[in-house]
Order: structure tokens, then sequence, then C-alpha cells
């Protein structure tokens, strides 16, 4: 059985703190991820999360798919290159308003879907086919309110595949789902991991 697993970013229209998120640790939920991959168990991680804390946690790279991107990574608005954040971030810190692309000298900016702006398409596609064919969905600490990530849920669900949301309020993929769980996450999702090991 493939599991796919979904955590979902702040609020839009926050601003993205990279020194805060650097510093963040992964909590219960993200570890116990991390261990259920390390068990052997199918696991792949659909999140909107920009901060890296699932393979801090350590869950294998290419087994987390970044809807938002990663504040780890800018990009270049013109030629498309992309390079470690570390050193942009130390250049603006230090006073420069726009960075430029060593490639092209366009402007570089973190690489995260900003409030507005699309989803790649790519990503978006590869996101539905993990849901397509995860066998169990959990959808985690989301209100699944925006699309079109929440939309994830249907597809799953449309099929064939079980749906389990751990969510403190209520959804509107409630009804969809086999499962309903309103505990804090990182009591619930540590609890689902083992059981499916």
């Amino acid at each position: 059985m493939r599991i796919s697993a979904g955590v979902v970013a702040p609020r839009p229209g926050r601003a993205v703190d990279a020194e805060a998120a650097d510093r963040a640790e992964p909590n219960a939920a993200h570890r116990a991820l991390a261990e259920l991959e390390h068990a052997g168990i199918a696991v792949r991680i659909l999140t909107q999360n920009v901060d890296g804390l699932h393979q801090k946690a350590g869950s294998s790279p290419r087994k987390v798919l970044e809807l938002h991107g990663t504040i780890h990574e800018v990009v270049c608005v013109r030629c498309g290159v992309r390079t470690p954040s570390g050193q942009t971030l130390a250049r603006v810190a230090a006073g420069e308003d726009d960075p430029r692309c060593a490639e092209c000298a366009g402007i570089l900016k973190l690489a995260v879907v900003l409030f507005g702006e699309h989803l790649d398409a790519a990503v978006a596609g590869q996101a539905e086919r993990i849901a397509a064919h995860s066998g169990l969905m959990l959808a985690v600490g989301s209100s699944l309110q925006v699309e079109p990530v929440a939309s994830l849920c249907a597809v799953a669900v449309n099929a064939g595949h079980r749906l389990v949301i751990v969510n403190r309020d209520p959804t509107p993929y409630d009804d969809l789902a086999a499962e309903v769980i309103r505990e804090p996450i990182g009591a619930a999702l540590p609890r689902i991991c083992a059981a499916l090991r």
C-alpha cells in the first residue's frame, strides 16, 4: 500500500521567515512519517510547507513533493536556474535589494509559490498522479479550503482509495473520508503511523 500525507503551509499572504524556518525543528508528526518510510512502507509526502522539516526529520527528499516550493533554494525569474538560498539571503541581509542571477543577471527569488501565483504545472501533475495511486491518503493539518491542492483528496477517493483526515476543524472533504480524526496532529499521526507498520 502506498501512503500519501499532506501537510499545509502558513495561511496565504503570510510572509516567509527563512531564518525562523531554518531554526525550526521537526515535530512528532514529521518524525512519525519518516519512521514509517524507514520501516519500509511506501510513503509519499505532498506538502504545502516550504520549510524542509520533513527532510530534516529523515524523510527521503525524493519522497517529499513540496507543492509550494522551498525556502532552501532561490530561482531566477528570467532563466529559471535554481541554487541554494543561503548565499542569496546573506546578500539581502547585507543590503542588496534585488540579488541578481550569476547566469543571466535576472532577479532571484525564494523558490516558493507566493500568494496569487500558480502551482508549477509539473509539480501539480505529479501530485495528482501520486494521489490517484496512494492506497491511503492522509490529509493532515489542513482546512482543505485552498484549491487545487485540497482536491487531491477527491482524486484519491475517486480512484478508489481511502481518505483519512486529521484536522482540528471540519473540512469540505470530511464527507468523503473513511475516517476523520479531531486530535492534535503530534499525538494522532505517530499513533496512525505506528498502526500502519
